[in-house]
């Protein structure tokens, strides 16, 4: 079994780039198709409310709601309740962070 060691793949000069375990949890989060292809979607609508995001997907809306609930949680999304709904939108500065990473490894 490999020992953690301190994450020295980051650069001193690169101290704005998320660590390992948020790098992770983002990489997990992104492991399900529904949860990409929703990603997708907030990017291109830039902000939308919980049903647009039922319409266009063929789940139920109790799945899409665990799905967006584990893309919060990675912080890759923020939602925002405005009345009786959510509204989500991408957390662009944890976005580009994450890309950020990606183009380092």
């Amino acid at each position: 079994m490999m020992d953690e060691k301190p994450d020295d793949s980051v650069s001193p000069d690169d101290k704005d780039i998320m660590d390992t375990e948020s790098f992770a949890r983002i990489c997990k989060a992104l492991g399900h198709p529904a949860r990409v292809r929703i990603l997708k979607y907030l990017k291109k609508e830039n902000r939308c409310i919980c049903g647009q995001i039922v319409e266009m997907l063929p789940l139920a809306q109790s799945t899409v709601s665990q799905h967006l609930k584990c893309l919060k949680e990675a912080g890759l999304i923020k939602g925002e309740v405005e009345g009786l709904c959510t509204c989500y939108c991408i957390d662009l500065k944890v976005l580009e962070d994450f890309k950020k990473r990606v183009a380092g490894l």
